[in-house]
């Protein structure tokens, strides 16, 4: 087979990757808590690389992901045009999600489209777990990543994060703890509210929030945290 190309179609990628999945790898992703359900054994360290290869293409992406492999599917998230992705393509992707990884990684490509803030509403309406966490996700993603978003976007998701925070479900309850703390490191400005909050939920009676406060508040209090946010300010 050729070497990796920005011309290669869903199929040939398809190949590729069973072509370099291995058991031991399948094996070491189940240990990280990973649904290894559709997976062929490929890591990161190879599908980023490629990836890169590859280069984005919206078609082929949305082809990827109806493979229903670990792998194809994650590619597809590298890869996928957030300008190009329509918010019921994002939805229906959504609705597919059953692993933690692949919710993490497709939430970074969510978060470029147009309709990032409407997904983050829905989807931390929604019941089902692996969409809630979108939510979750994808707001912890946005602080890091948009910006040129001002602060004031992220005020009023703190009350979002107040709504669900007592969600005890695991992999919904880290996801909102992560958005917390990002959103509390993303500014002097934010810090402040971030970490009131986080100390609220750390002396509350709900275990569930009480985690999610005492984790919260550690890291948002830590010396090195509060040295990165005064060099910001400067």
């Amino acid at each position: 087979m050729s070497l990796p190309a920005p011309g290669w179609t869903a199929q040939e990628v398809v190949a590729h990757l069973r072509s370099i999945g291995t058991e031991e790898n399948r094996r070491g992703m189940a240990r990280f808590g990973i649904n290894t359900a559709t997976a062929l054994g490929v890591g990161n360290v190879d599908l980023r690389p490629l990836a890169r290869k590859l280069k984005r293409n919206h078609e082929r992406s949305l082809a990827l992901w109806d493979s229903g492999i670990r792998e194809a599917r994650l590619i597809a998230a590298f890869t996928g045009e957030p300008k190009e992705i329509t918010i019921e393509e994002c939805r229906r992707w959504a609705g597919d999600f059953d692993s933690w990884e692949v919710v993490d990684t497709v939430s970074d490509l969510f978060v470029d489209t147009p309709f990032w803030r409407e997904l983050i509403e829905e989807f931390a309406a929604d019941e089902r777990e692996f969409v809630r966490r979108t939510a979750f996700a994808m707001l912890a993603w946005a602080a890091v990543h948009l910006k040129k978003e001002p602060d004031a976007t992220f005020l009023p998701y703190l009350r979002l994060i107040d709504a669900h925070a007592g969600d005890e479900r695991n992999f919904v309850r880290k996801a909102v703890n992560w958005a917390l703390r990002q959103i509390g490191k993303r500014s002097v400005t934010l810090h402040a509210p971030a970490l009131a909050l986080a100390q609220k939920f750390a002396v509350s009676s709900d275990k569930t929030r009480r985690w999610v406060g005492k984790d919260a508040a550690k890291e948002l209090s830590d010396a090195k945290t509060l040295e990165r946010l005064a060099a910001r300010k400067i």
